[in-house]
């Protein structure tokens, strides 16, 4: 409580406390590279990821445009931060939601959306073409309940302009505008887009550059103007898509590159031991990214990133010795680093 004649500061509940989240400097890989690279710590919104902004994003624009009734039902299909993100914001407003995910994802994003109150279908993992891919199983399911409001993260753009909104902003903001590169992973598109979208319209030359995970075709869409799988499928959750959405469409994206999944999980087990922060393979891929900028543009430039969720929902897979040595990653995680290369 504030002094006398002082005044209270704070947030009002979880909707408004998403956001506004820090620039934490990585200090080995800075000095490494002899650039500030930047991660924006996502994974301390609320919910406890970057998918919070696009959860509130979505919800609002609904509630503006009267497509969501009070009571009414939220619907999406999401590897699993956008439902928590959308769960813990539907409780905030008194609505009901329904979460659509495949079977391939942590089982503890599986927990947390249950614990949450929302109401989980796990369908088979298909490709986006098949009918029974979990966004079309979303959309269904969304025109099969009365009231309900498919929120469609991959193609509502209100997702892209909640980063247009807020991220990019503030991290202009605490670059005091001397950023050089942002660098992101892409899964629905919508951070990597609206991020990017603002940034170039507050200074062109600011370079903005797709981390792609491996098997993921959005790097050689970017390069060659087609959607073609760059190397095997990869242990990341949430980011590498075969197609364009419609966040992505149009983004001012300068370059891309692909990220192997060894590469990914050699800076996250970086930055637990040298960062003291445990965080999840897409923001492996992510600053992996980064560090790869880096050394290519020389000292002396500034470098932001995405740092999306803890590693806490990935205990079982990403922080398990035995699945990574199943994986042939366990190597990696203890600090080698001859990365194959798919962009070759």
């Amino acid at each position: 409580m504030a002094g006398v004649g002082g005044q209270m500061h704070y947030r009002k509940g979880f909707v408004d406390a998403i956001g506004h989240t820090p620039l934490i400097r990585l200090e080995t890989l800075s000095r490494e590279t002899g650039c500030d690279i930047l991660g924006k710590a996502e994974f301390m919104n609320p919910g406890g990821s970057v998918k919070d902004r696009a959860a509130r994003g979505l919800v609002e624009d609904a509630e503006r445009r009267g497509a969501l009734a009070p009571g009414g039902t939220v619907v999406d299909g999401t590897a699993g931060n956008t439902g928590i993100g959308l769960a813990h914001v539907c409780l905030a407003r008194g609505y009901r939601c329904l979460i659509v995910m495949p079977d391939n994802q942590s089982a503890d994003k599986y927990e947390t959306i249950r614990a949450l109150g929302a109401t989980l279908e796990i369908v088979k993992a298909v490709p986006y073409a098949d009918p029974n891919h979990f966004q079309k199983v979303a959309s269904r399911r969304a025109g099969e309940i009365p009231g309900a409001y498919w929120t469609n993260q991959f193609d509502n753009v209100a997702n892209r302009d909640i980063h247009v909104a807020t991220t990019g902003p503030e991290i202009w903001r605490d670059t005091d505008g001397r950023i050089d590169a942002f660098v992101a992973a892409c899964g629905t598109g919508g951070t990597l887009a609206g991020v990017s979208r603002y940034l170039k319209s507050r200074r062109a030359d600011v370079r903005t550059v797709l981390a792609d995970p491996q098997g993921s075709s959005l790097c050689h869409y970017l390069r060659h103007g087609e959607l073609r799988a760059q190397g095997p499928g990869s242990i990341t959750e949430g980011i590498g898509i075969a197609r364009v959405t419609a966040n992505f469409e149009g983004a001012p994206i300068d370059e891309a590159m692909t990220i192997s999944d060894a590469e990914a999980v050699h800076h996250v087990y970086r930055l637990l031991r040298e960062e003291g922060l445990s965080l999840g393979a897409s923001s492996g891929v992510n600053v992996g990214g980064a560090v790869r900028l880096a050394r290519r543009l020389g000292p002396g430039h500034v470098i932001v990133t995405i740092l999306c969720d803890t590693g806490a929902k990935y205990r079982p897979r990403l922080f398990d010795r035995e699945w990574l040595q199943a994986k042939g990653l366990e190597r990696f995680a203890d600090g080698a680093s001859d990365f194959p290369d798919y962009d070759a």
